[in-house]
């Protein structure tokens, strides 16, 4: 890191987090810390990690992608 507070150098996570707080926690008011966490890992595991299209993945979601490009 060259200097605090630069986001290029973590660009990624940046990503990761502007989504993750677009596409789902500014829409839910979460009762509890524990119905957040389950919301956010579902987000996570059974929609971004599996279900979500990516444009680098030619609009496939991961599975779908991973299927075409898995050796038989």
């Amino acid at each position: 890191m060259s200097r605090k507070g630069n986001c290029w150098h973590n660009a990624v996570s940046e990503s990761f987090f502007h989504t993750l707080k677009t596409e789902c926690v500014n829409h839910e008011n979460y009762a509890t810390r524990e119905a957040a966490r389950k919301s956010i890992f579902d987000y996570i595991e059974v929609f971004y990690n599996r279900q979500r299209l990516r444009s680098n993945n030619g609009y496939l979601s991961p599975v779908e992608f991973e299927k075409l490009h898995k050796p038989a």
